[in-house]
């Protein structure tokens, strides 16, 4: 079954805050440029509170595009792509919201857990969460 937009705003909720969480918890402390732990997760858990709000934005947007696509759906490499504009528009929301990470850190933070969320969505979680699938990809 194709996703359906709840599904997916459903999703990317979950996900984000399942395995973005834990994932930004470990990889934190070992981002190059962040002098104290304690700003480089404060920093960290800014940037992803930034990917969860405007992702649930771009969702919209995805969902308006893929209508017209004939299956109302696009390949998985579609999704890794969107990758490049979330990370953009990351960035730029927070240096709007003042959010200090040096960029090297950034970009370490956000394409790992960009790749992570990722092949999360598209391997496991279709084997830990079977009805995920054909319930439009409804978590809840």
């Amino acid at each position: 079954m194709t996703p359906t937009l709840n599904g997916r705003l459903q999703t990317r909720i979950f996900v984000v805050l399942t395995v973005g969480v834990i994932w930004t918890l470990i990889v934190t402390p070992f981002l190059p440029g962040i002098d104290r732990v304690g700003d480089g997760y404060e920093a960290a858990f800014q940037l992803l509170a930034i990917v969860l709000i405007a992702g649930l934005g771009w969702e919209l947007v995805y969902h308006g595009l893929q209508q017209f696509r004939w299956e109302k759906d696009w390949p998985a490499l579609f999704g890794l792509l969107t990758g490049f504009n979330e990370g953009l528009s990351t960035w730029l929301l927070g240096v709007s919201f003042d959010v200090r990470v040096p960029g090297t850190a950034f970009l370490i933070l956000f394409s790992t857990t960009w790749l992570l969320l990722w092949f999360w969505v598209n391997g496991p979680m279709r084997v830990f969460f079977i009805r995920w699938r054909y319930q439009g990809g409804r978590v809840f």
